[in-house]
């Protein structure tokens, strides 16, 4: 049997602001192309399908007319939430999807009842473990005394292998879960799913079965042969740039036989870019940078007034800007200090300065005098000086 491992789709998603349904209808479309190109028959999809517990109606469309073009295809799906999907939505109508190939595991109740399918050599029974809230999944799964995600993991892992035990000698077997297991790497786009400072999962905690189909952490990971993350389809944060993939993965008479990487099409490559704000317009060498999304970080002493815009208009899938001025002051300051023996006046030039880099011209510094005193902060240290 032949399945592909995905996740993480968080269709709905925006980059920056930027839409990405475009993107993410190219990509998830093209899974289908993988399916058919390799003979996949089950297609995993380990957690957060959606960005959002009520997606939108172009989200939905989206996932939707990707889950078809895989079932067109000729694979079978089996799909759990994650921390970002409303389990009770998506499980919606499971029953009678099921008849139609599309295996939806939500709840709790499921955990243990995988969805059973056969090859040559017998049977394969998927597990589907939904994301569990550490609070109320101990309450839901009996073990009030459980605690964190290793607790309640380590029970639901508990009832799928004893369902397995069940079942005989020749069968293998697949987990979809969606944590974050001890030794994988995050990025800057997953939400945190720390529950009193502890949210990793040890490994171990999967151990006994022959391939676990991982999800939450967005880029690729194998953290032993039969434990990894395939990540998500799309970048969703600068820390991404590596190529995203989906994981192929074999399962022959013994259990795991092999397992290989596919890398996925970027429909937006991602950059950034350092340096002043006239020399990033006009040097030639960042041409080939127009069509990617781009993160910038200007290096101006003095903070450019419409930065993005003016940016935008060279780059047109700008995203993201910093400014980091050239020899900028260094160190953290405390409010306490910075405002120490100074004016109302004298703390607004500073923080003029700080934010842009130069303070207040003799316009600004009358327009500031006169906004502190209609707003009855004027004191005696603004003086007759500044009049």
């Amino acid at each position: 049997m032949r399945l592909l491992h995905t996740s993480d789709w968080h269709v709905g998603r925006t980059f920056h602001g930027a839409d990405l349904l475009a993107d993410q209808d190219t990509v998830l479309r093209h899974l289908a192309e993988v399916v058919e190109r390799l003979s996949v028959d089950v297609v995993l999809v380990a957690g957060d399908v959606y960005d959002r517990a009520v997606p939108s109606a172009e989200a939905v469309r989206v996932a939707t007319a990707a889950l078809r073009g895989l079932r067109e295809a000729g694979a079978q799906l089996v799909i759990t939430p994650g921390n970002h999907d409303s389990a009770a939505r998506l499980g919606a109508f499971a029953d009678f999807a099921e008849a139609g190939g599309l295996h939806l595991r939500t709840t709790i109740d499921s955990i243990d009842r995988p969805v059973l399918l056969e090859d040559e050599h017998g049977p394969v029974a998927l597990y589907g473990i939904p994301y569990l809230e550490p609070d109320p999944a101990r309450i839901a799964l009996g073990v009030p005394e459980a605690r964190g995600h290793t607790g309640v993991l380590t029970e639901a892992m508990r009832r799928v292998k004893a369902d397995l035990a069940t079942r005989g000698s020749g069968v293998r077997s697949v987990v979809l879960a969606h944590a974050f297991v001890t030794g994988g790497v995050g990025s800057e786009s997953e939400r945190t799913i720390a529950v009193g400072g502890v949210e990793q999962v040890p490994g171990s905690v999967f151990d006994g079965v022959d391939y676990v189909a991982l999800g939450h952490l967005h880029g690729p990971q194998r953290l032993a042969d039969h434990l990894r993350y395939s990540g998500s389809p799309l970048a969703y944060s600068f820390s991404e740039a590596a190529r995203k993939s989906v994981w192929i993965v074999d399962l022959d008479e013994q259990g795991l036989a092999e397992v290989d990487r596919v890398e996925l099409p970027v429909p937006r490559r991602l950059a950034t870019v350092r340096g002043r704000l006239d020399d990033l317009l006009e040097d030639p060498a960042h041409d080939d940078l127009r069509e990617c999304y781009l993160s910038a970080t200007l290096t101006d002493p003095v903070r450019p007034v419409d930065g993005m815009r003016r940016l935008r208009a060279r780059f047109p899938h700008a995203v993201h800007l910093d400014w980091e001025p050239e020899g900028g002051a260094g160190g953290e300051l405390r409010y306490s200090e910075a405002v120490k023996g100074r004016t109302d006046l004298e703390i607004a030039e500073n923080f003029l300065a700080d934010c842009r880099g130069a303070g207040p011209g003799e316009r600004e510094r009358r327009l500031l005098v006169a906004a502190l005193e209609s707003a009855g902060r004027a004191n005696a240290g603004l003086g007759e000086a500044v009049r």
